[in-house]
């Protein structure tokens, strides 16, 4: 019940300001029926529209999108929605449903006559984005006949108002206006206006609207925006374990295939009024040329519409931090589609804010050529104004260049068909570097070897002294070659775990085969059921990208300097992060397989229940093992984990479950789905410890925690019960009571000596309590060295366990424990400089001791997500004073993908260890071992921490 309360607060808390906000609303007098014409104390007019024949915004809100002030929420949209859907211009689809139960629906607008051939055109849109078996000729021909298909979504990030704001007013005015332009664009465009967050849009406007007194309303919210993962939502779509994830990449890859999606967001770079395309490098070496200069053209129409409007401030390339290198946003993820992904990030706000005074933004430059001046007052109405424009010239450029976007996108799909179908050789910065050394180790001489190393890009020679030789010993290197494809072996031992990897491919629109019988591929054999994804498709960048390496370039601010922080992550790779175990194949082959349907979700096959044995043995090295685990013991089962394995498995934390009526039926009905493979034990293993399930507790504070939101649904997908613990809960005490484990993570636990600033962002604008409405006081506070760590000493000691993940590991310190950070300067003894060690969201190769009990059913070594993450060298001392290391670096070359500056430091730094506190334990990890509910190879590393067992007492 108590994670019913938690996982359902957000839903709830928007229940009881819908109430408020409707209450506000409807005091509001309803507008009169007349021409649109607003005019604001300043000045500022709202152009109005011949040919009116659906009502206004101001008609049915009561007021004008843009207004000081005011916010719609999303009842009230998808009332104005429904209205809007009257127009012979419009069809409103349902695309599903989100995770707090509400419709999420997308508007597509075009001409009346498009709408009723709306099926042909979306027809045309696959086939040219697939390229299947289309010839040039067939394709102009489509492209010819086709309308290009425009994505334009709004309100991801709820508390960024503009986005779902500039939605409802774009989409009245292209289904309202009668002009030229406007005509021409119904005529040669379809529109799909999807709204990315209604659960987000409902709690944050009810939030603002709340209070009486203007100046009093705020998007502060206290809870996270989305019901488990907040701004992480933009993080979710090459995995897509959310509802609303789901449901637009299905509208993106499995439906419309958009040429061009316009994701919008807000915050501008202080001192501009937004940040758009272009973008800075590096862009992703998969990528087709045709993308980057696709973006390239779109940027130009949409910045040279705002100068022809007198709207400046817009900035690009090196004056945002933008670039097109990280997968998984809803806008990055469209470009490895083949799919112009654009990206705003405006100013705004309905309380007025104002454009600060920074004089690095008032020269033009390349980055910004048409800088805004310094204003003490900004209008919501102002940024809605110019997301509009922005629309209008995406639209604009969309009906001018239809043919073209629509062949483009087939070109790009065509071109990766031909190099999946080819031996092919993706150039990045590993590969320029190999020729460069392999040139130099040729070199009797020690100095400048090849002659243009202040000459790099050969302007002054106009050549290079390096021969051909050195480029074809990498770049013709047939070991170096691109894959033709994988093989996913059906034997491998966590294959449901694979298959949810598969899904993930399936979900984004990647042609997925199967084998139906047994079969050898250079030397190999395969069972029958194994999965082959192969590279000769359309979107081979987003194949690629899920299962090679990323080669993130060194980035530093200039030679020598601060290494510039990409825009997420620098390597990502989803099997890697998973466990996922596959071949590349170099050449080309073929077998017994037949494709499977786009879209079509895979399950596990599913296993036979023994009938014989007096008990049942569960693999530890299945995650889902655990979910059957849990629900074995909710329903009163006894379960064993066995130390050595059992069953002739070769692991360790082998679960057994004793042969019964009661433990039958929970396996007969976990078995839909979950593909547990479930063995018969003829008798009990001696060593069989029996577990119990722990009282769980996850932190989290006042306005949500993203890690522990994702924790939150990391829970309750494995089936693990738990309660929400607050500061405030921590520090009263008496946490045995109510707990056996506590879980923090990441940025919970503050370090010793103080939070930096930086870290400590939300916490600075935390609301006084008296200004919060009571059902939330109870969320303020942080953890504290002051009130908060002698608590958690206490716990450990009286025999509780604390899990700490990320930069959580902090506690370690407090707590005194033998342990010290690995990365500091040996001179210095400070922590190192980013000019030496600097590892940003990367995938790193570790050890592990899986014969410790916290890292049961792991392999020997796993990847882990590493964002320069704690890293920790063990006194000499602390075997003897209870600490055990539990994941280590064994090498000076950990990087598996991304970006590892010094990586060399973390040769034999511990990454993880479990340290005897009393009669209890603290269990503390550095990576991101539940990183976005992605890393799926580390979740054990967590979910053994939630087991008692008779030597814990």
């Amino acid at each position: 019940m108590k994670a019913f309360l938690n996982t359902r607060l957000p839903w709830m808390l928007s229940a009881v300001l819908l109430v408020t906000a409707s209450l506000a609303n409807a005091q509001t007098t309803p507008a009169p029926k007349k021409p649109l014409v607003t005019k604001t104390t300043d000045g500022y007019k709202q152009p109005k529209y011949p040919g009116q024949s659906v009502p206004s915004p101001k008609e049915h809100f009561g007021f004008n999108i843009g207004d000081d002030y005011k916010l719609a929420n999303y009842t009230q949209t998808v009332a104005y929605y429904k209205k809007l859907a009257a127009s012979p211009r419009t069809k409103l689809v349902d695309i599903g449903l989100t995770e707090e139960g509400r419709h999420e629906y997308m508007m597509v607008v075009s001409s009346p006559e498009n709408i009723k051939n709306l099926a042909m055109y979306k027809d045309i849109a696959q086939k040219l984005a697939r390229a299947e078996g289309l010839t040039n000729q067939q394709a102009l021909t489509l492209a010819a006949k086709g309308k290009a298909v425009v994505w334009i979504d709004g309100g991801l990030h709820a508390t960024e108002v503009v986005g779902a704001a500039q939605l409802i007013e774009t989409m009245y005015q292209l289904i309202n206006r009668k002009d030229p332009e406007n005509m021409r664009i119904l005529d040669n465009v379809i529109v799909l206006f999807t709204h990315a967050n209604p659960d987000g849009m409902e709690l944050v406007s009810n939030w603002y609207m709340k209070d009486a007194d203007p100046l009093k309303r705020n998007t502060e919210i206290p809870t996270l925006y989305e019901k488990y993962i907040g701004h992480d939502n933009n993080r979710d779509y090459y995995m897509m374990n959310t509802k609303e994830a789901t449901n637009m990449s299905k509208q993106l890859f499995l439906e419309w295939f958009p040429q061009i999606m316009y994701n919008h967001h807000q915050r501008g770079p202080e001192g501009s009024v937004l940040a758009g395309p272009p973008y800075r490098d590096p862009f992703n070496y998969v990528f087709d040329p045709l993308m980057i200069t696709g973006i390239d053209a779109l940027g130009a129409a949409m910045y040279s519409r705002l100068n022809v409007e007198n709207k400046p401030g817009y900035t690009r390339l090196t004056g945002s931090s933008f670039s097109t290198w990280y997968n998984g946003g809803l806008r990055t993820t469209t470009q490895f589609h083949n799919m112009i992904g654009l990206l705003t990030e405006i100013i705004g706000n309905p309380t007025p804010e104002k454009i600060p005074v920074v004089p690095a933004r008032l020269v033009p430059n390349g980055a910004t050529p048409n800088p805004v001046l310094p204003q003490d007052v900004w209008h919501f109405r102002q940024s809605i104004d110019y997301s509009v424009s922005l629309n209008y010239s995406v639209f604009d450029y969309a009906a001018r260049q239809r043919d073209e976007v629509l062949y483009n996108i087939y070109k790009m799909g065509k071109n990766s068909i031909d190099r999946g179908s080819k031996d092919y050789w993706t150039i990045s910065p590993k590969r320029t570097d190999a020729i460069t050394q392999a040139y130099k180790n040729d070199q009797k001489s020690t100095g400048d070897n090849a002659g243009s190393a202040g000459d790099p890009m050969g302007w002054m020679t106009r050549g290079s002294d390096i021969p051909m030789k050195y480029y074809d010993a990498v770049l013709k290197n047939p070991l170096l070659r691109d894959p033709r494809g994988y093989i996913l072996s059906a034997d491998q031992p966590d294959f449901p775990t694979a298959i949810k990897f598969l899904n993930a491919l399936i979900k984004s629109g990647i042609s997925v085969q199967k084998a139906t019988s047994s079969f050898s591929v250079e030397g190999i054999n395969y069972p029958a059921g194994s999965y082959i994804v192969k590279t000769d498709q359309a979107f081979r960048p987003h194949v690629l990208d899920m299962f090679e390496p990323q080669d993130h370039p060194n980035d530093f601010l200039y030679p020598g300097g601060p290494p510039i922080r990409p825009y997420d992550a620098a390597g990502w790779t989803l099997a890697f992060q998973m466990g996922v175990k596959f071949d590349r194949v170099l050449n080309n082959f073929g077998g017994p397989f037949v494709k499977i349907p786009y879209g079509q979700i895979q399950v596990p096959p599913k296993e036979v229940i023994p009938s014989s044995g007096k008990g049942y043995l569960l693999s530890a090295q299945v995650n889902n093992s655990f979910s059957v685990a849990n629900d074995l013991l909710k329903a009163g089962v006894e379960v064993y984990r066995v130390p050595k394995g059992a069953g002739g498995l070769s692991e360790t934390g082998t679960f057994y479950i004793p042969a019964g009526a009661a433990a039958k039926a929970v396996l007969d009905k976990a078995d839909a789905g979950l593909g547990v493979k479930v063995l018969a034990a003829d008798e009990m293993p001696k060593d069989a410890k029996k577990i119990t399930s722990l009282r769980i507790g996850l932190w989290d504070q006042y306005g949500g925690s993203i890690p522990s939101g994702w924790l939150r649904w990391l829970m309750e997908q494995n089936h693990f019960d738990y309660s929400i613990v607050y500061p405030q809960d921590i520090d009263a005490g008496n946490l045995n009571s109510k707990y056996d484990v506590i879980v923090f993570v990441t940025r919970a636990i503050p370090p010793v000596g103080g939070e930096p600033r930086s870290n400590s962002m939300f916490y600075d604008r935390m609301p006084k309590a008296e200004d919060t409405p009571v059902a939330f006081q109870k969320m303020l506070g942080k953890i504290t060295p002051e009130k908060s760590i002698p608590q958690l000493r206490s716990f450990l000691e009286a025999g509780g366990s604390i899990v700490t993940i990320g930069s959580s590991s902090n506690l370690a310190y407090h707590l005194g424990l033998p342990v010290h950070n690995a990365l500091v300067d040996k001179e210095s003894n400070k922590p190192l400089p980013g000019t030496k060690y600097y590892i940003p969201g990367s995938i790193l190769h570790a050890s592990v001791d899986s014969t410790v009990p916290a890292a049961w059913g792991m392999p020997a070594d796993v990847d882990v997500n590493f964002d320069n993450s704690p890293v920790f060298k063990l006194d000499d001392d602390a075997s003897k004073k209870g600490v055990q290391p539990i994941l280590w670096f064994p090498t000076d070359k950990p990087l598996r993908s991304g970006w590892a500056w010094g990586q060399s430091y973390l040769k034999d730094g511990v990454a993880g260890f479990v340290a005897q506190v009393g009669a209890g334990k603290l269990y503390t990890f550095g990576p991101e071992i539940t990183f976005r509910g992605q890393s799926h190879g580390t979740f054990k590393l967590l979910f053994n921490q939630f087991y008692g067992l008779p030597a814990d007492k």
